[in-house]
């Protein structure tokens, strides 16, 4: 391999020489090698838009040419189109402000900047620091960064999923609608209701947590930027982080402010904590809903048995023919990787210091893995196994026939004791609830079959 050498405050290092990194993004490199977790590619391409708007900025206030601005914003352009991704290899686990994922991009972009300075013939030279990261810090760069690679990546890919996902449920709750099934609570036989109404409950769970999440991503908007070293702004024009944030509101469309506190916006990530918290309840939601499929499809002889579901490969590779609940059991492994990234997301929050959190890649890191397994979890769930969903309904009427709880419905006639005294009699004596009931002597059989319709028990009159 053929290196280069560059030079930082420190010193001199060797560089690959294909590579458009710099000393400070090498020294990590090599200071770093812990783990195989990547800064993730959505944080670079934040800072891309985050660079690329420091620099129109900059050149606003008169303190950046134009044709450094130009550059600058080319080469932004580049890393937002995928060009460069090769270009970032730094480990999740690096200083905990994330200043040598800042000085990466910052030498990315002065180093492709001044090729194409070079090609245009400019004598000009971009430099990492003086002029990428003119007016900023790592400090409020990077939770800049977070927070707009949150906001994208949730409202790019993991809503359009749940709203997929809430138009398949709301599809098998209507095509379910006129099945009557027994209902469980505490596992066990409780009264009827529809399958539809069943599945209702899962359709409202994933419209709740998409209006949770909705309502708090709002909070991500608020940004560091122009907060520098400490949150005073020094090197920063006063004006710096709210041109900023404008500018990033006409390059990305969302409406981000530049934060009133940057004490705060340094130091605490209370605003990641809150939306990894409405990621979580979605999560829980979807644990429950999978769980649910399985349990109801388990079987096909021995379980519950109600539903069906998409045979998509072997279940085993001993016993021939069996079908497992493999998409359940994926989303519900990806459910316990959230449960374990919010504990990790709510204690790296509780440790700023001072003026400064420097636990802020780990943060990030827990957050887009979050957004990325649920995007990817539920829309594999959802096209490979409830879109597939069917209703065993042999199995289901049989239930219905056979439970002891539509004795329930008994209760406004001969009172809540002697309806229990039946079902007891029916249990124990292994006989039909009917034949229970008329052998009790407190009812008729025509009363019985009045009074015991299933259909009329899944509303409430």
């Amino acid at each position: 391999m053929e290196y280069r050498i560059e030079r930082d405050t420190i010193g001199e290092m060797k560089v690959p020489k294909e590579k458009y990194w710099g000393a400070q993004t090498q020294r990590s490199k090599e200071n770093f090698q812990i783990g195989t977790e990547k800064m993730p590619i959505e944080v670079t391409y934040a800072f891309a838009q985050l660079k690329k708007a420091a620099a129109v900025v900059n050149h606003s206030l008169g303190k950046l040419s134009d044709a450094k601005k130009k550059a600058i914003g080319q080469a932004c352009d580049e890393i937002l189109e995928g060009k460069w991704d090769a270009h970032f290899p730094l480990v999740v686990w690096q200083t905990g402000s994330g200043t040598q994922s800042n000085m990466n991009i910052n030498e990315v972009v002065s180093y492709r900047a001044n090729e194409i300075l070079k090609d245009k013939g400019s004598d000009e030279k971009v430099h990492p620091n003086d002029d990428v990261n003119m007016s900023q810090s790592s400090n409020d760069t990077f939770p800049t960064a977070m927070h707009i690679a949150a906001y994208q990546e949730i409202e790019a890919k993991l809503f359009p999923v749940v709203q997929e996902f809430t138009a398949t449920l709301r599809e098998k709750e209507d095509q379910f609608s006129d099945i009557i099934k027994i209902g469980r609570t505490h596992l066990q036989d409780a009264t009827p209701l529809t399958l539809g109404q069943e599945i209702s409950g899962w359709r409202a769970m994933m419209e709740k947590s998409y209006s949770m999440l909705r309502e708090s991503v709002h909070q991500l908007v608020n940004l560091a930027i122009g907060g520098t070293a400490v949150g005073t702004g020094i090197n920063a024009d006063p004006e710096f982080g709210d041109k900023v944030a404008r500018q990033l509101e006409a390059q990305t469309g969302i409406k981000f402010i530049s934060s009133d506190n940057k004490f705060h916006a340094l130091t605490s990530h209370d605003e990641i904590v809150y939306v990894h918290g409405a990621v979580k309840a979605l999560a829980a939601d979807l644990m429950k809903i999978a769980n649910d499929v399985r349990w109801l499809a388990s079987g096909p002889r021995s379980g519950i048995g109600e539903l069906t579901i998409p045979a998509n490969e072997p279940g085993s590779s001993i016993m021939p023919g069996k079908v497992n609940p493999t998409q359940s059991e994926a989303v519900t492994m990806v459910v316990t990787q959230v449960f374990g990234n919010d504990a990790a997301i709510g204690f790296a929050a509780s440790q700023g210091n001072f003026e400064l959190n420097v636990f802020k890649p780990v943060i990030i890191y827990n957050m887009l893995q979050s957004v990325r397994l649920l995007t990817d979890g539920i829309k594999s769930f959802n096209d490979k196994c409830v879109k597939g969903l069917e209703a065993n309904v042999e199995v289901i009427e049989d239930f219905v026939q056979r439970s002891l709880m539509l004795v329930t419905a008994l209760n406004p006639y001969i009172g809540y004791e002697k309806a229990a005294e039946i079902a007891k009699k029916a249990h124990t004596n292994g006989s039909t609830l009917k034949e229970a009931a008329i052998e009790s002597g407190y009812l008729t059989e025509e009363e019985y079959d009045k009074w015991i319709d299933p259909a009329s028990m899944v509303h409430n009159k």
